[in-house]
């Protein structure tokens, strides 16, 4: 049952993404993936300047000459959030923690689908209470996602992250347009190995129309200089006692921020999936709205 602050706060957060979707996202957001769902219409005999790749090869066999396949655009995408709530998504040293920041990009991409009449669904990765909400359509099922957003929680033994994955794509049978939003800092090894998750991103890709969004907080890249810190790795629970003062400390601690930064982008670089990165000392919308206009320019 929704409490009156749990509605004020889906209202706050759904006004403060629409100005953002009026903004900067929605026009952006669809000349960035138009033709990415395309259907089958019909076979025609070949032209020549036809795709070689689009003859269809069983009519061509009857018919005694070449026929191509003819496709058009879809009028409306699925877009899928999958947006990772573990433990270290509820770090945050700014105003707002990773989650909160999921939240809000999650609620600009989906109310984006809802503008331009696209199917929206959404799945929460290592949530307490799991959840696949299959894509629908219209305001009130964007609310129904903003408030799931809003409300998950990590689970306590959360599943690894690969698993969940492969869960995922065992559960979208058709081809779609996906949002992973995961800081995906869990699974990393401590050696040249690759994430246990990159596996199934990379099957994923091969089906989807995948884009990694993973936000970062800027204590993740650097200690503050400010004595003894206690710390704990929202992952392994681990917890340790750090001297901040000490230029070493501070850069060995670097160094490891960049060595698991490295080895996300080298995972996803082989799967061909692109990242956003944003942070949650800055505004994401720039950042996004970039990226959409790289995505338009390449297509």
């Amino acid at each position: 049952m929704l409490t009156e602050e749990l509605m004020r706060d889906v209202r706050k957060l759904e006004i403060r993404a629409r100005r953002r979707v009026d903004d900067l996202l929605s026009g952006q957001y669809h000349s960035a993936f138009k033709g990415q769902g395309i259907e089958f219409s019909e076979v025609r005999e070949y032209q020549p300047g036809d795709e070689v790749r689009w003859i269809d090869w069983n009519v061509t066999a009857r018919a005694g000459k070449p026929f191509v396949k003819r496709f058009v655009e879809e009028r409306q995408l699925t877009v899928i959030l999958a947006v990772d709530c573990g433990p270290s998504s509820m770090f945050g040293s700014t105003a707002k923690t990773k989650h909160r920041l999921a939240a809000e990009i999650g609620a600009c991409l989906t109310l984006a689908a809802t503008r331009n009449n696209d199917f929206a669904g959404l799945h929460l990765l290592g949530a307490k209470q799991p959840l696949h909400l299959p894509p629908a359509r219209g305001r009130t099922h964007a609310l129904r996602v903003i408030r799931e957003l809003l409300t998950a929680e990590p689970a306590e033994q959360p599943t690894p992250l690969a698993d969940e994955l492969a869960d995922l794509s065992r559960t979208l049978k058709r081809s779609a347009i996906v949002f992973l939003i995961s800081d995906l800092l869990s699974d990393l090894p401590e050696d040249d190995r690759e994430p246990d998750w990159a596996h199934p991103v990379r099957l994923m890709a091969r089906k989807h129309d995948l884009t990694a969004i993973t936000p970062e907080d800027p204590r993740e890249r650097e200690l503050p200089k400010m004595g003894l810190l206690r710390m704990a790795d929202p992952i392994t629970g681990r917890r340790v006692t750090v001297d901040t003062t000490s230029a070493r400390v501070r850069a060995r601690y670097a160094a490891a921020a960049k060595r698991d930064d490295l080895a996300i982008d080298q995972a996803l670089n082989r799967a061909r999936v692109d990242r956003v990165r944003v942070s949650t000392d800055r505004p994401f919308v720039d950042g996004l709205a970039r990226y959409l206009q790289t995505r338009e320019r390449r297509s």
